[in-house]
């Protein structure tokens, strides 16, 4: 499950897309990774201002992990056929 995410929104959705894929409520999600269901929503919808601890906590409870490679030279409507 390789996923770009360039964004606050693309994290969102990738964190959103894992915790479905794995059949987990945002309660159960929460509990794992222990933080709020509202964290867990806030962040789905809109990562902006999450703390960087709690992403990785989620990324965890995931059984996730964050790769950090240069920046692909892909135009938009080659992102779009990714996602």
């Amino acid at each position: 499950m390789d996923q770009i995410a360039r964004s606050t929104k693309d994290i969102g959705n990738v964190l959103r897309n894992a915790r479905k894929a794995q059949g987990l409520t945002q309660d159960e999600l929460a509990s794992r990774a222990g933080v709020w269901q509202r964290t867990i929503s806030h962040i789905e919808t809109n990562a902006s201002g999450a703390k960087l601890d709690t992403l990785f906590d989620l990324l965890a409870a995931l059984d996730l992990e964050l790769h950090i490679t240069p920046r692909s030279k892909l135009t938009p409507s080659d992102l779009e056929d990714i996602f």
